[in-house]
């Protein structure tokens, strides 16, 4: 892929910027602002060798090839029909073109589709019509698809005036902007007490029916192989609001296929893919060119996918286009969702520097910032966000954060309802006022929140997990365990959500799959998680509760505790817990050996054995083992005693007191009363042994 020639540089960049010119005549402004850039980051012909002189010392090297084909960008179409019928509309469009750059979008489309008595199929329907909408079916909990009403038919053919696909397609976008602009206007303040998310665009069904009739008229006619794929993205669009997820993959599919530089719509089938298998699925039936795998990297970025083949292959795109900011702020979001937050914060700096004033994606970096706690960066984002435009959605939900992070959450909250009624639909801030109203402890206002955060976009696992937090605080742990559920399923690489889920399940009293779940978070953080979900029933999706296959769980655990792999007590602690409940205490006294082992760390199988430090005394003892674990710690080999351990220690004193090993158990006392933990229960436990080794010896 890096290896291109100057031909095939050029070819692309033609390609890119005459669908950025033909996304721009149909007004589809961010898909042809985000060509535009794509164009502008592949570096000049000139730097690429050309297939027919490759010799760098040729005078013409350096001399600015012409850009072959790039007059006729602004011709009309390559078929007759549509390139005549564009030459007659060239007046009106321009019109109509002016009316939409000026935000008159019923005007607009009243240049081209004027309502009439014959078409009043394009004519918004009264807020008293029973069928302005299209209407959903109650049953299931998931969204219905849209049924049209069947009030309203298809309009003939011969209703239909005689239109170029180009202006067709700028009268019925404008109609469906002109509909999302009224369901905004007929929108009750954010959260408000008449705010339910409901309200839906009026004008869906007449588009959805006009672009249904004039499909069989092209079908009838013999002329459906000459459509240019972008009336069918914009059926897609509207199948997609209407929750016919099904039949818009296939009409968006369809669009790509035959416009494949249509940005637009890869946007568009990219939010109907809810997992990694409807996202390989999907990939047979694409064509197969540099916006493919442009595709590939952002349909991979919303699943949160971070294999190393999704690294690969974003660093040979950016080979290609070393400059582009849409590649760079991928590879920033990559590193924010491995958790490498310096990685993530240098190149979204890198970005700031390209272009101060591009405020795209910056939001994401607020949440960096955020992470790290760093108040000063985060200012000054806020301000040079602030002086670049204050109405963006992107700035409201910097300064939230700003403000967030200074513990004024009433101020941040305020940000994130200015950042949605600027655009409704920007996820960024229905999950961070979600967060926020969680830190306000309004968890009904928060719940509601995370719930518009889910109807924007399914596959925010964090507006999953912010529900099952918000529902634990209520103590209804079934509701939080479902939500837990979708969020590890969306995100089963976070050993958090595994954790959560763990816990959740130990409230409802579930132990063995809590087990199952501690398990999962032990295996999402361990760095060697492939070799073991691979070779052992540790981490496996199944237990059983025979001592074997326990006694190979923790086995493997110990194999890795000595390959030099950390294991958090705080997960082995739970689990040794929940085996305690299931009566497997055998398996639990291996989980506590290993909680403590976390005290000194890993261990290093080639490391030279460490001569023994001199035994002190009982009065200075303490010091000097309190001195060592404190130099593990600072030097990341162990946790050192923590509360944790330190029940693990009284667990093990006493098993080892009921099964007569009264030395093992003496020692681990004693070592409890140098923790200064449970020194109470310890000192107890001390004299009780102490009379029981004294009567043995009399």
């Amino acid at each position: 892929m890096a290896n291109f020639t100057r031909e095939q540089a050029t070819s692309l960049r033609d390609n890119i910027l005459r669908a950025s010119i033909q996304a721009s005549e149909r007004c589809l402004y961010q898909s042809a602002k985000w060509l535009a850039e794509l164009a502008t980051s592949l570096p000049p012909p000139a730097d690429f060798a050309s297939a027919d002189d490759t010799d760098s010392d040729s005078p013409m090297r350096d001399v600015e090839q012409p850009i072959p084909g790039i007059q006729s960008v602004f011709s009309t179409s390559d078929d007759t029909e549509e390139s005549r019928l564009e030459a007659q509309e060239l007046g009106t469009y321009l019109l109509a073109k002016s009316y939409f750059d000026c935000r008159e979008y019923d005007r607009c489309s009243a240049v081209f589709l004027p309502p009439n008595p014959t078409s009043n199929i394009l004519s918004s329907p009264s807020p008293e019509s029973p069928t302005q909408t299209p209407t959903k079916s109650a049953k299931g909990k998931g969204k219905a698809p849209v049924e049209w009403p069947a009030a309203i038919p298809k309009p003939p053919s011969d209703s239909l005036p005689p239109l170029s696909q180009k202006s067709l397609f700028l009268a019925l976008y404008a109609k469906y902007i002109a509909g999302e602009k009224r369901k905004d206007e007929d929108s009750e303040m954010i959260l408000g007490p008449m705010d339910n998310g409901t309200i839906a665009n009026k004008e869906l069904v007449g588009i959805g029916r006009t672009l249904e009739a004039w499909f069989d008229t092209r079908r009838a006619e013999g002329k459906e192989g000459r459509n240019q794929g972008w009336l069918e993205c914009l059926y897609g669009i509207v199948l997609a609001k209407g929750n016919s997820d099904t039949a818009a993959k296939q009409y968006l599919i369809k669009a790509i296929n035959i416009n494949p530089w249509n940005w637009a719509a890869w946007l568009e089938l990219k939010d109907l893919l809810n997992s990694l298998e409807a996202l390989r699925a999907t990939y047979p039936l694409l064509p197969h060119n540099i916006l493919t795998l442009l595709f590939n990297i952002d349909a991979s970025q919303s699943l949160y996918l971070t294999s190393p083949e999704i690294h690969s292959s974003l660093t040979e795109l950016l080979r290609i286009f070393p400059t582009s900011p849409f590649l760079l702020t991928q590879r920033a979001l990559l590193h924010y969702h491995t958790k490498s937050y310096d990685e993530a914060s240098a190149i979204f700096s890198q970005l700031i520097q390209q272009d101060p004033h591009r405020l795209d994606s910056l939001d994401h970096y607020s949440n960096v910032l955020y992470v790290m706690s760093n108040r000063p960066r985060l200012a000054f984002l806020a301000q040079l966000a602030t002086a670049t435009d204050k109405f963006r959605p992107e700035t409201c939900c910097i300064v939230g954060n700003y403000y967030s992070l200074k513990s004024e959450h009433e101020k941040a909250v305020m940000y994130f309802r200015r950042a949605l009624t600027l655009d409704r639909r920007f996820l960024s801030a229905w999950t961070l006022m979600g967060h926020e109203y969680v830190e306000v402890k309004n968890t009904h206002a928060a719940i509601e929140a995370y719930r518009r955060a889910v109807d924007v976009n399914r596959k925010d696992y964090r507006a999953w997990y912010g529900l099952g937090q918000a529902y634990e605080v209520l103590e209804m742990h079934h509701y939080a365990l479902f939500y837990f559920q979708r969020a590890a399923a969306l995100r089963p690489s976070d050993r958090q959500m595994w954790q959560a889920l763990g816990a959740c399940y130990e409230k409802i009293d579930r132990p063995a799959q809590a087990v199952k779940a501690f398990k999962r978070a032990l295996t999402a953080g361990m760095a060697f998680l492939e070799p073991i979900m691979g070779g052992s029933s540790f981490g496996s999706s199944s237990l059983d509760n025979n001592n074997n296959n326990n006694n190979n769980n923790s086995s493997s655990m110990m194999m890795e505790q000595q390959r030099g792999v950390f294991l958090d007590p705080e997960l082995l602690y739970p689990i040794a817990v929940m085996y305690e409940r299931l009566g497997e205490l055998e398996e639990t006294a291996s989980y506590m050996e290993m909680v403590l082992a976390q005290e000194e760390g890993p261990a290093d199988p080639d490391a030279p054995p460490q001569p023994q430090q001199q035994q002190q005394d009982e009065e200075g003892g303490g010091g000097a083992r309190g001195n060592e674990q404190q130099r593990l710690q600072d030097e990341g080999q162990g946790t050192g005693v923590t509360l944790t351990t330190s029940k693990a220690r009284l667990w093990l004193a006493r098993w080892a007191h009921g099964r007569g090993e009264l030395a093992r158990a003496m020692e681990l006392a004693n070592e409890l009363c140098e923790d200064g933990y449970e020194v109470e229960e310890a000192k107890a436990l001390v004299r009780d042994l102490r009379a029981r080794m004294e009567a043995a010896g009399k």
